[in-house]
């Protein structure tokens, strides 16, 4: 990805079934692709462990327009 398409409006988020306010987002596109060597290793791990908790203890992420304030 460019730089300038790294600069998202744009979040994929992954919200805690259990805990209110908790959770996952992650910068994407518009479609909800994630630039996965954009992350760092953390965020990275991060998202991997999302994905892999949707149902247990994530709901399905949403596509989100970032908040432009």
């Amino acid at each position: 990805m460019t730089q300038q398409s790294r600069s998202t409006s744009f979040f994929l988020c992954f919200r805690s079934l259990y805990q209110s306010g908790r959770g996952f987002s992650f910068p994407c596109d518009d479609r909800g692709r994630v630039d996965l060597d954009g992350l760092s290793e953390v965020s990275r791990n991060n998202y991997l462990y999302a994905r892999a908790m949707i149902g247990r203890e994530l709901a399905f992420p949403a596509v989100e327009a970032a908040d432009p304030h």
